[in-house]
């Protein structure tokens, strides 16, 4: 084997044209690459001796002479072409492609120029009298034999200059011929798999770039793939580069044709365009999101500037451009409808809800069960659940039919800062997804059984800024058996933070910085707008969903939440409900129940949605005179917006609602 030296060439191309993208056959026109130094020979890399003759690690030293397709000129190299008359004498300026100008130009002998004559390409033999160098001008003046006037030599104008293939200098130990490697199979040094083939090289300036077509079916090293049967794959998939540098292709074969490379993570990934569209459709389509964001940008504006809040644009004339799109992304995300519903109800005192307030008169509703805690174990038999055994019966017909959406709502509603309960609550860290309390819930059979997890919709609403966790445990566990089409990926509702003072007769949006509003989760009724907005209640409507499923917390998922779906499709009602004797706080977990017909009327009733407002303390920036400035509070100075999903039942007459209480 012998191993590969770094590139360099004399007039680097910052970037190829596009017709090198399609060449599958030596470079023409040929790219002229310089000999490291024209008053000394080549430099070849020397590893064995751990020597770099002082070239930068970044170079290399390919040289490049390039044979013409074309039959009737096989043995033979291109050394120039002739681009003008020079004097009055009959010389001729020559622009060189070859890396031994002074070889090629100053020793007198044959050459041969290739010329188009009568249509026909045709060689003819000429004898080099003499050549020199031509000042500033990149080019050689030559004087061939029996050219002495200006009329003969412009004749040979546009001719291409040749030289015998044979008589191509030897290089040294680590230097390659460009022409050499164009052709030459690319293999994965570490598992010996064929990759693709060179089709050309290229000089990027720090170093010589091999293009490389890459197999149409490729397990790529970071194991994606499009096909694992490589002995049928063809190169005629995507196009990448590779440096040719000693790190990456360590090894060259001339006699094998074959080089192996060790590319680091990505490499062979990097400007593949998965995207087939051409680049003007990709920048048509790429306007119009910018149009379609700047519609919705405008419009959002419009929403807080009716509610008096337009000290949230101060940020635009401030900052990079980087800090002005987070704002306009923050603004595009508020939700305005639902603010202005909160901001009508800021005057709700502020406090936790209990299950009995939320449940006012709950005793008065007819279509009530209750039954003891101990009835519900992993093996649920209709020795322990007598009569009721009928609606666990029922239950599991549903969700076998894919009649049944999940939305698990693994957010934390209480306290801020609180740290969770293992009992109540879910471990939403997913930096050790084996151990995850969510990858636990999944797989346990009580939650959804294996054989009815691909017919069962499944929408997951994380903590903010865990969305991207969760999507990996799910993709990293083949989403747990669910069908990828019916799992939606959603972050909890948040609304912006505002000032308890009223100035101006309104509360003011507090901002985190000039380009970042405050904002806190709106707790677990935020649930019902999260549906709204992402349109999940019509598509689980239009899939034949009858019942939607609401959890949070492990204590109302499984057997319990399935006797209740039994419960409230044999009572044909809207909203079921199960509750747990001695349970005061409501956002310690819940589990409802409700018909797809309610929650579409409730998705279009956000404001059935009652709001209260907690007082906080919250550092803040504010504009003054033209300077930002921070405030730090020494005492509550803001309000954060809370909404509990039990508000939904003021939408529920009680004849539709079902509630089932759990006993110890």
């Amino acid at each position: 084997m012998q191993k590969a030296s770094l590139l360099c060439c004399s007039n680097p191309i910052s970037s190829p044209p596009p017709a090198y993208f399609r060449a599958c056959r030596p470079l023409s026109p040929p790219i002229r690459s310089r000999l490291i130094a024209f008053s000394s020979p080549h430099l070849p890399l020397n590893r064995l001796h751990g020597q770099r003759h002082g070239l930068s690690p970044l170079h290399s030293t390919a040289t490049e002479e390039i044979i013409e397709a074309s039959s009737n000129v096989s043995g033979f190299v291109e050394i120039g072409y002739i681009s003008s008359v020079h004097g009055l004498q009959g010389e001729l300026c020559i622009k060189p492609n070859t890396d031994f100008p002074e070889l090629r130009f100053c020793k007198a002998g044959r050459r041969w120029l290739r010329q188009q004559v009568s249509g026909k390409e045709t060689i003819k033999e000429v004898e080099l009298v003499e050549g020199r160098e031509h000042p500033g001008k990149k080019s050689w003046i030559l004087s061939f034999s029996g050219i002495e006037t200006v009329d003969e030599a412009r004749q040979l104008v546009g001719s291409t200059l040749l030289a015998k293939e044979e008589d191509r200098p030897h290089l040294e130990e680590g230097e390659f011929y460009t022409r050499d490697l164009v052709g030459m199979r690319v293999i994965l040094k570490e598992t010996g798999q064929v990759v693709g083939t060179v089709v050309n090289v290229f000089n990027s300036g720090a170093n010589d770039l091999l293009h490389v077509m890459l197999k149409s079916a490729l397990t790529m090293p970071n194991g994606s793939k499009e096909s694992s049967n490589l002995a049928e794959a063809s190169d005629s998939g995507p196009l990448v580069w590779v440096p040719f540098v000693e790190e990456i292709v360590p090894n060259v074969d001339l006699n094998r044709r074959e080089m192996l490379i060790t590319p680091p993570k990505g490499l062979l990934e990097l400007n593949v365009r998965t995207d087939e569209r051409s680049k003007k459709e990709r920048r048509q389509l790429e306007w119009k999101e910018r149009k379609k964001f700047q519609k919705r940008l405008i419009a959002a504006k419009k929403k807080l500037i009716e509610m008096e809040q337009q000290h949230v644009f101060h940020g635009f004339r401030f900052g990079e451009k980087s800090q002005v799109s987070l704002l306009a992304d923050q603004i595009v995300g508020v939700n305005s409808k639902l603010l202005q519903q909160a901001l009508e109800n800021v005057e709700i005192a502020s406090k936790r809800w209990s299950i009995i307030e939320s449940l006012a008169g709950t005793k008065l509703v007819r279509n009530r069960l209750k039954i003891s805690e101990k009835c519900f174990t992993p093996s649920t038999s209709e020795e322990k659940l007598g009569t009721n055994f009928t609606l666990h019966k029922k239950a599991l017909h549903l969700v076998s039919k894919g009649k049944v959406a999940v939305v698990l709502d693994m957010s934390d509603h209480r306290n801020q800062g609180k740290e969770n309960d293992p009992d109540l609550g879910f471990s939403t860290s997913m930096e050790n997804s084996e151990t995850s309390s969510l990858q636990t819930l999944l797989s346990d059979e009580r939650f959804v059984k294996v054989e009815h997890c691909s017919s069962t919709p499944l929408v997951l609403i994380s903590p903010a800024g865990e969305i991207n966790s969760m999507k990996k445990l799910f993709s990293s566990n083949n989403y747990f058996g669910f069908d990828p089409e019916k799992v939606w990926f959603l972050e909890e509702e948040r609304l912006p933070v505002v000032s308890s003072l009223l100035e101006q007769n309104r509360h003011r949006i507090l901002m985190k910085s000039p380009w970042e509003m405050l904002h806190s989760p709106v707790g677990s009724g935020g649930v019902v707008s999260l549906l709204s907005s992402e349109n999940i209640v019509e598509n689980l409507a239009e899939n034949g969903v009858e019942y939607i499923q609401v959890c949070h917390g492990k204590r109302y998922i499984g057997q319990s939440s399935l006797l209740l779906l039994g419960l409230v499709n044999e009572k044909e009602a809207d909203i079921g409900i199960q509750i747990f004797e001695h349970t005061d706080d409501v956002e310690e977990g819940f589990g409802m129940v409700f018909s797809t017909d309610i929650m579409k009327k409730l998705t279009r009733q956000i404001n059935k949605l009652q709001f209260y407002a907690i007082s906080k303390s919250n550092p803040h920036v504010e504009l003054v005179e033209k300077k930002w400035v921070n405030v730090e509070p020494s005492s509550s100075n803001s309000f954060e917006f809370h909404s509990t999903i039990f508000s939904c039942l003021n939408a529920c007459s009680l004849d539709k609602l079902c509630v089932m209480e759990i006993t110890e």
